[in-house]
């Protein structure tokens, strides 16, 4: 008698869902407008995963009603629409079949709209389905552009298969002294959910690491490292973890369409065994600035950038904040990297792998594909922190070749930063301004297999309005093959209550020698107002018309020209 009244109970459902959602039909008497549908977000002639949800839009006109028509091999496989809004919404069930029967093909799209009793078609476009499908989970850091109020910030995970959002760690809503705390800089190991980390700052501070179903905090004082561990990378298969210590400001223009400048004016590599408890520099330089870290997949090399600062260590904290504050234009990043022995724990001898400063660019976020084939890092004008430089820009160095260029197809006129790989190398998660200039939204774009991207497309929603209405900025968006194994309640219980967290304790790794060397300071005059008299070996000036670095942004448009 159950089964039978829970059969009845949801057939009901199904026929109250069916009669409350409208059908549309192809209208047969359209005349074509000429004209490409605008359409927001922008999902014309994008690549997709088979697995993605639903791209939902809205259409950017005026019209009375709107029928989506979309094709496979010259055959209907599905129709959506909607009304005066221009929001439009796919089943979910028709959009999921429909993509998993055309691996590998092309969607032909057409909208049609009507006005005033006369419907009219917008030119066909295209999605492409690709063969292989994207990582299911997406975590990412939502956060108001307030810049000085520790409240109201989380981290999430989405499922890119459909539109569900979960809650990793919130911090408080409600504005109070005692327990305002910044959570970031989120990372897990290996694209999997059992070991992940993140940092809280402010009240409560520290770094959580939760692994093999345990959180605990650690407490990174230490009076061998410069400071506290952020941009963090797990070693794919060990517990070893390298962080960068950075002292770091940050300064608002005023006469710039540029909002903010996030500067560091002392930076180090750390190395940290999360099983003993230990912590090693691989670089204490003071005269150097090394930061974002990040493993190669079979754990033998770290990739890293590195700002040459001559006379930075000379000077106490208060000149070094003069030095780059002053001098922030002149302040270029080379991609870096150093290999790592495990035998011995040890590490080498820094290499160059992209001269930055010779271009007059400045290299941030290195982050290797799983196949240890391509380096992605964006490039900016200048300095390290490219979520905030319209000039940054998405570029790859294919390590085998040593061929390095733009990924133009997935560029943007703006911000394009803090990228990461899929598990299988085909896809890249991105942050963008491109949308509004001021909030960064998650973009995602197909890598094929000779090491060239595709347009991006926002991450859906949905209701697409949801992108225009949430006044928050993505941050760090994260691919994982699974959700994170630890509950809000396990962390927030680890923040609150294990205070100030763990010690760490030093361990030395460095040889004497390469203590030795990296010791070394150089002495270089400065300018009264704290500007450096001798650049960077090979820094061009930011601004001058023929360094081929990008001017200040347009004033009528905020863009800000790319020099190629």
């Amino acid at each position: 008698m159950n089964t039978i009244r829970f059969s009845l109970f949801n057939l009901l459902v199904l026929l109250l869902l069916t009669a409350c959602s409208k059908s549309y039909t192809v209208p047969t008497d359209a005349v074509s407008n000429g004209n490409v549908p605008v359409l927001y977000p922008d999902y014309t002639e994008v690549t997709v995963p088979a697995n993605i949800a639903p791209l939902n839009f809205i259409v950017k006109g005026e019209a009375d009603e709107y029928v989506v028509q979309v094709k496979a091999s010259g055959k209907e496989v599905m129709v959506s629409g909607g009304g005066d809004d221009g929001v439009v919404q796919f089943d979910s069930t028709e959009w999921r079949s429909t993509l998993q029967a055309n691996r590998g093909k092309a969607l032909e799209i057409t909208v049609y709209q009507k006005s005033e009793g006369q419907w009219t078609s917008y030119k066909p476009y295209k999605i492409y389905v690709a063969e292989e499908d994207i990582d299911p989970y997406l975590s990412y850091r939502l956060i108001e552009p307030g810049f000085e109020m520790y409240r109201q910030i989380g981290l999430y995970q989405r499922n890119l298969t459909t539109f569900e959002q979960n809650i990793i760690y919130e911090n408080n809503r409600e504005e109070n002294p005692d327990e305002n705390h910044c959570a970031n800089c989120h990372n897990f190991q290996n694209y999997e959910g059992k070991n992940m980390l993140f940092h809280v700052r402010a009240k409560m501070g520290g770094t959580l690491i939760a692994k093999d179903g345990k959180v605990e905090k650690l407490n990174f004082k230490n009076d061998s490292i410069l400071g506290s561990a952020v941009y963090p990378s797990w070693h794919p298969r060990k517990n070893y973890i390298v962080f960068s210590s950075n002292r770091t400001g940050q300064a608002f223009h005023l006469l710039d369409l540029e909002k903010i400048e996030v500067l560091d004016y002392g930076s180090d590599l750390l190395f940290y065994n999360a099983d003993t408890h230990e912590v090693s520099n691989i670089f204490k330089t003071p005269d150097d600035m090394e930061t974002f870290p990040a493993w190669a997949p079979d754990g033998k090399k770290i990739y890293y950038c590195c700002c040459p600062a001559p006379g930075l260590g000379a000077r106490p904290d208060s000149l070094k904040v003069n030095y780059v504050l002053n001098g922030y234009q002149h302040l270029h990043y080379n991609l870096m990297s150093v290999t790592f022995d495990e035998k011995t724990m040890s590490f080498g001898e820094p290499q160059l792998e992209l001269d930055c400063i010779a271009m007059g660019k400045s290299a941030s976020v290195p982050r290797v594909s799983p196949d240890g084939r391509y380096l992605l890092f964006t490039l900016g004008d200048f300095g390290q922190f490219h979520i905030w430089h319209k000039s940054s820009d998405q570029y790859v160095k294919n390590l085998e070749t040593g061929e390095v260029y733009p990924l133009t197809e997935a560029n943007s006129p703006d911000v394009d930063s803090y990228h990461s790989w899929s598990s299988n190398g085909r896809w890249i998660a991105f942050s963008s301004r491109r949308d509004d200039g001021s909030y960064t939204r998650p973009y995602i774009a197909y890598f094929d297999k000779k090491g060239k991207a595709r347009k991006a497309f926002m991450l859906p929603q949905e209701d697409p309005i949801q992108n225009l209405m949430l006044l928050k900025s993505y941050n760090v968006p994260e691919l994982t093959k699974e959700p994170t194994a630890y509950t809000f309640d396990q962390l927030k219980d680890a923040v609150y209550t294990q205070n100030p967290g763990t010690d760490i304790k030093y361990k030395e790794l460095r040889t004497p020698d390469q203590i030795k060397e990296q010791q070394k300071y150089d002495t270089v005059a400065i300018y009264p107002d704290g500007v450096p008299a001798t650049l960077p070996p090979g820094t061009k000036p930011a601004t001058d018309a023929n360094t081929g670095a990008s001017p200040k942004a347009d004033a009528a448009t905020g863009a800000s020209p790319k020099a190629k």
